[in-house]
């Protein structure tokens, strides 16, 4: 097995501006609850200092982009609870517990085609990437 397809410097991948800009056109996001005061996507941010895990999501729209690493299924979660609208740019791995537990039948997955280049790389991403829409549950306003 290639272990370099399975491991990277940081868990942490910056969305590519153009890729965002596409999905803010269709959901005019408010927060960014993943960010760091460089490349927060939305006026409105968390950084790991403020917890974004910590803080309420239900009045907002919602663009998240995890860190990759181990907590990435606490970030799921959190998302799969949310009152609001919430987007989440992950990678692909179909075969994990949060993936059943709480996108496959509970939201909207788009399958990316090719490879993201993140951080403006020269290469694709060493995993395929989905975008997973939670829409607001029923019986709550959307945002």
């Amino acid at each position: 097995m290639n272990n370099i397809h399975y491991s990277s410097k940081s868990n942490e991948w910056e969305t590519p501006k153009k890729f965002y800009e596409e999905l803010d056109a269709e959901f005019n996001f408010t927060l960014d609850p993943c960010a760091t005061d460089d490349n927060h996507k939305c006026a409105k941010y968390y950084t790991a200092q403020q917890d974004g895990l910590a803080q309420s999501w239900d009045n907002d729209r919602v663009f998240c982009n995890p860190p990759y690493g181990r907590v990435i299924g606490h970030w799921v979660k959190k998302a799969s609870e949310s009152k609001g609208l919430v987007v989440m740019l992950l990678p692909a791995r179909t075969d994990t517990r949060y993936f059943h537990e709480y996108i496959y039948h509970r939201a909207e997955i788009r399958f990316l085609k090719g490879r993201l280049h993140f951080n403006d790389a020269p290469a694709g991403a060493p995993f395929p990437s989905m975008v997973v829409v939670f829409r607001p549950t029923k019986g709550v306003e959307s945002v």
